[in-house]
C-alpha cells in the first residue's frame, strides 16, 4: 500500500522515477574483489551479446510478476507499484570521471538496462489484456458492448479471462524471447544452463535485493485487510457468472441487470471507507491515553486526490459519443457505406481492422481509439452479416499494443523517463512485440475463441440490419 499510494501521488503529480542510484558493492567485499569485477566485465565487453542462464531466468520471472500483477490491477497502477523494486536488478554505472567515457561499464551493461524497462512496461501492458478491469479499454468495450446488445449473457469476467488468458500468455513468451534476443542475443544452451557459479556482480546484487526486502518490514495490518479484500473481490468477479455452472448472481435473478463487476466494485470500494486502520487517540488532563475515533483505510479526501478524474470523463464522454452515434444513425449510415466489405475474406476484414487499429493507438490515447472505433465496427459487423464478436474482439484487443513510443501508454512514458531508453529503441523493440500480438490475436480469433461464443453464426441477440439509406 506504501508504494501503490507513492507511485499515485508521483503519477497524479506528473513526476516519474529518476533514474536509478549506482549499484552498491557488499560491504564486506575486498579489494581484490572489486578489481576482479572491473576485469570481469571488461573481458565481457569484449564477447558476443549472450547472456547467462540466472539473469536470463530472472528477467521471465519479473514478465510473469508483472503480468500477473496486472490482470486485476489496472495496468499502470501495477506498473506504478512494482517500477522501483527495478533498481536492485539494474548493472553498475560508472562515474561520470570513468575514463570509459559513458555511465555504464560495459555495453551489455546499458542493454541490460533497456531490457529491464522494456520488461516491466510490456508485460504490464499484455497483463491488463486478460481481464476486463485490466486496461480501460476492456472496460468501455464491455460497456459499450452490454449496452448496445444487452441481450447477450455471454462476455462477463470468466468468459473475458478464459479466452484472453492463452493469448497473453504466448504473447508474453515471444515477447520474452523477441527482447532477448534484440537486445543480449538468444544462445539457448547459455540461456538455460543450470549449476553455473555466480560471479561478484550478481552476489552484489542478490545482496542488495535481500536489503531492500528487509527494508520492508513485516506485513501490516492494513495490507493484511486490503490483500484479503482484493481475494474477496476477485472471487466474486470470477464466480458471478462463471457460464459452467450457476454464479451467485442467479440468487438476484428477480432483479436483473442488477448484480454485475460494478456491483462487486462498489461493495469492496464501500467497505474501505468503513473497516478500520488506525485509531485515533488523544491523552486527557489525568495523562490517560483513550481512543476516540479510528480512520478507515481510505478517507474521502485521499480518495478525490487519488481518483483519476480525466480518465472517467474521458470514458463517460465516449459513452456519450456512442449514443450519439446510435440516435443520430450516424451508426446505420457508417455500416451501410461499409457493406461492400463483405465481398472480402472475414479473416482479412479482421486483419485490416487490427492493423488500423493498432497504429492509430500508437499516436492516439487507448480509450480515444477505442470509443472511435467501436461505433464503426459494430455496424460494419452487423451490415456484412457477422457476428460482432468475431471483430469488436480482436480489435479491442489489438487497441492496448501500443508500444512503439513514449506517448503511446503510461508504462512508456515512465521508463523512457528513466533515460536509459531511445525513442528509435522503442520503435525497434515496440514494432516486433506489435506484429507478435496481432499475429497471436489473429490466430486465437481463428481457432480457440470460435467455439467460445460460436463466432461462425449470425447470432440472435444482434440485429438484422437493413440496406437503408439515409437522408
Amino acid at each position: 500500500m506504501r508504494r501503490l499510494r507513492d507511485s499515485l501521488l508521483m503519477e497524479k503529480a506528473g513526476v516519474f522515477p529518476q533514474c536509478p542510484d549506482p549499484l552498491p558493492l557488499v560491504p564486506s567485499q575486498s579489494k581484490e574483489g572489486k578489481s576482479l569485477l572491473l576485469n570481469k566485465e571488461q573481458e565481457e565487453s569484449n564477447q558476443p551479446r549472450v547472456f547467462t542462464g540466472s539473469w536470463v531466468r530472472k528477467r521471465m520471472k519479473l514478465l510473469l510478476a508483472y503480468t500477473l500483477g496486472s490482470h486485476l490491477l489496472n495496468k499502470t497502477l501495477t506498473f506504478g507499484l512494482v517500477i522501483p523494486q527495478v533498481k536492485p536488478f539494474q548493472d553498475v554505472p560508472l562515474s561520470k570521471t570513468s575514463g570509459m567515457g559513458t555511465k555504464y561499464r560495459t555495453k551489455k551493461g546499458h542493454m541490460t538496462c533497456k531490457l529491464m524497462c522494456l520488461c516491466i512496461a510490456y508485460s504490464s501492458t499484455i497483463g491488463g489484456l486478460t481481464t476486463i478491469t485490466g486496461t480501460s479499454t476492456n472496460l468501455i468495450f464491455a460497456e459499450y458492448f452490454n449496452t448496445r446488445y444487452p441481450d447477450c449473457r455471454c462476455l462477463n469476467f470468466g468468459s473475458w479471462f478464459t479466452f484472453s488468458f492463452p493469448a497473453a500468455l504466448i504473447i508474453l513468451l515471444l515477447s520474452w524471447i523477441w527482447l532477448q534476443w534484440f537486445f543480449l542475443g538468444f544462445n539457448f544452451k547459455e540461456t538455460f544452463k543450470c549449476g553455473k557459479t555466480k560471479i561478484v556482480e550478481q552476489k552484489a546484487c542478490a545482496e542488495v535485493i535481500k536489503q531492500e526486502y528487509q527494508k520492508l518490514g513485516p506485513i501490516r495490518y492494513q495490507e493484511i485487510v486490503t490483500l484479503v479484500l482484493f481475494i474477496i473481490m476477485a472471487l466474486l468477479w470470477f464466480s458471478r457468472d462463471p457460464g459452467f455452472v450457476p454464479g451467485w448472481s442467479a440468487l438476484f435473478s428477480e432483479y436483473p441487470g442488477f448484480a454485475t463487476d460494478s456491483t462487486v466494485a462498489l461493495l469492496i470500494g464501500l467497505l474501505f471507507f468503513l473497516i478500520p486502520a488506525k485509531r485515533l487517540t488523544e491523552t486527557t488532563p489525568t495523562g490517560e491515553i483513550v481512543a476516540f475515533d479510528y480512520s478507515p483505510l481510505i478517507t474521502w479526501k485521499e480518495f478525490q486526490s487519488f481518483m483519476p478524474w480525466d480518465i472517467a470523463i474521458l470514458v463517460g464522454g465516449g459513452f456519450a459519443l456512442a449514443d450519439g452515434c446510435e440516435e443520430s444513425g450516424l451508426s446505420k449510415w457508417i455500416g451501410n457505406k461499409l457493406s461492400p466489405l463483405g465481398s472480402l475474406p472475414i479473416w482479412l476484414i479482421i486483419l485490416i481492422s487490427s492493423l488500423m487499429v493498432t497504429s492509430l493507438t500508437e499516436v492516439a490515447s487507448n480509450p480515444a481509439t477505442i470509443t472511435v472505433v467501436l461505433p464503426i465496427l459494430s455496424p460494419l459487423a452487423e451490415a456484412i452479416h457477422v457476428n460482432p464478436l468475431y471483430i469488436l474482439i480482436p480489435s479491442t484487443l489489438c487497441t492496448s499494443f501500443a508500444f512503439l513510443l513514449p506517448v503511446a501508454n503510461p508504462p512508456n512514458a515512465i521508463v523512457f523517463s528513466y533515460g536509459h531508453l531511445k525513442v528509435i529503441d522503442m520503435v525497434k523493440a515496440g514494432l516486433g512485440v506489435n506484429i507478435v500480438g496481432v499475429a497471436v490475436v489473429m490466430l486465437g480469433i481463428c481457432t480457440w475463441i470460435v467455439p467460445m461464443f460460436d463466432l461462425y453464426t449470425y447470432p440472435s441477440w444482434a440485429p438484422a440490419m437493413s440496406n437503408e439509406t439515409m437522408p
